[in-house]
């Protein structure tokens, strides 16, 4: 009997094929697009273009993550997420986002440890999400509170100082997953699931969200959420990840900038969205009625969810990823290769018909949901395990602007009266 770690190494090659791949269509389709603005060296004052939401404005500079929107690229510290995703294990890439280089391997292996040392969580936060009402609360609603509370138990929460604000980050990158763990079971009804101290990041995640091993679902659903994790854990200067530096920059504690991003990315302009693109494929219901469904959504103006994106303006390298490991997963489940017969199709037409038209393509959400769902998960869940992701590079951002900081204090352009004569309460008249 093959132990885990081979059946995973198995299912990281069987991935790994599957990312070279789609590394190679994306590096033929863009390597020639020259590079955008936004790189190379960065000093105050700046002159930048603004637009409604800050939409061009300069918040500083970073050496975390960058999004090149014109050719489809993100990296991490200068690596393409494509060569991350199909070599690295999740905690590698934590590593590398927290601290600015890639692990060797006595270094991989004290930060593991330190992860593991770091999952448990606290019988209070279980206390309290037992307490709140299900299943109308939102699961992410259940995480802000679980968070808050966890701040409420470190007594070193209140210092500010870039050492002890990593170790809180480090602690809740490895508390998250227990937690919505333990939110996707209580809204189950079902019994919470012990930590797995034996295996990976993505491993326990997956055992204690569903209550089996990995292994014995199929040989490549860890390394599939280990890759998903990896996708997501950092992407520019996103509404979330902006927010948790604008509360961390008037040194508060970092469980409340946690609290804060949380509760950005529970907004359905932001977070959810690859939940709403199963219900959209779900409504089509059958391949055949792809096209004329696009017609109408077309003449109605409907939204497409999981199409277009506020940077990209090429295909969503994630996306790219995440289609084809949708494609393996489904294999073995007519329901889940049926809906993604559908995906696959409207984005076929979507990109014929609009990408280049309005350069609108398939985004991460597009296909996310489709894996989520293929994994065992509950739609419910999906925004709350962007979350576990994400937390790494609303954390490391946060500490990278805290070594310089300066609290965010932009201003509004006035529109209001300058000169009103204050009229006595008995005059005033509506």
């Amino acid at each position: 009997m093959k132990s885990r770690d081979e059946i995973f190494k198995e299912g990281r090659k069987v991935v790994k094929k599957i990312i070279d791949q789609a590394a190679e269509t994306a590096r033929a389709e863009t390597d020639n697009v020259p590079e955008p603005g936004l790189t190379g060296d960065f000093t105050f004052p700046v002159k930048a273009t603004l637009n409604k939401g800050l939409e061009g404005a300069i918040t500083g500079s970073t050496g975390i993550g960058y999004v090149n929107g014109e050719k489809g690229w993100l990296l991490y510290r200068g690596y393409n997420i494509f060569d991350l995703a199909a070599n690295c294990d999740f905690e590698e890439v934590i590593y590398l986002l927290l601290y600015g280089d890639l692990p060797d391997v006595h270094e991989l292996e004290a930060f593991k440890k330190k992860l593991i040392g770091y999952r448990s969580i606290p019988e209070v936060v279980i206390d309290v999400l037992k307490k709140i009402p299900t299943p109308h609360t939102h699961p992410m609603a259940a995480l802000r509170t679980a968070i808050s509370v966890l701040g409420t138990l470190d007594a070193t929460a209140d210092d500010c100082s870039v050492d002890a604000e990593r170790e809180v980050a480090i602690r809740l990158i490895a508390q998250l997953p227990g937690v919505v763990a333990a939110i996707a079971r209580i809204r189950e009804h079902k019994r919470l699931v012990p930590q797995d101290i034996s295996c990976t990041h993505a491993c326990n995640f997956l055992y204690t969200m569903t209550g089996e091993s990995p292994i014995d679902i199929n040989n490549i659903s860890e390394a599939i959420m280990n890759v998903a994790l990896i996708l997501h854990a950092d992407h520019g200067m996103n509404n979330s990840t902006f927010t948790g530096i604008v509360i961390n920059s008037s040194l508060t504690d970092m469980y409340s900038s946690i609290v804060g991003a949380i509760g950005s990315l529970k907004g359905p302009l932001h977070g959810g969205a690859n939940e709403r693109v199963l219900y959209m494929l779900e409504e089509i219901g059958n391949i055949n009625k792809v096209e004329e469904w696009f017609k109408d959504a077309r003449a109605t103006k409907r939204k497409l969810m999981g199409f277009g994106h506020r940077v990209y303006k090429a295909y969503d390298p994630r996306g790219r990823v995440l289609k084809p490991l949708a494609k393996k997963l489904a294999e073995d489940h007519p329901d889940f290769m049926k809906l993604y017969d559908i995906a696959e199709k409207l984005d076929d037409l979507v990109c014929k018909k609009l990408g280049k038209e309005k350069r609108i393509f398939p985004n991460v959400d597009f296909y996310s949901g489709l894996v989520y769902r293929s994994l065992g998960i509950k739609s419910a869940m999906f925004t709350p395990i962007f979350a576990v992701s994400r937390i790494v590079g609303w954390t490391a951002r946060a500490l990278e602007y805290l070594q310089t900081n300066r609290i965010m204090r932009p201003r509004a352009v006035y529109t209001g009266d300058l000169k009103k004569k204050l009229i006595p309460i008995e005059k005033r008249k509506k």
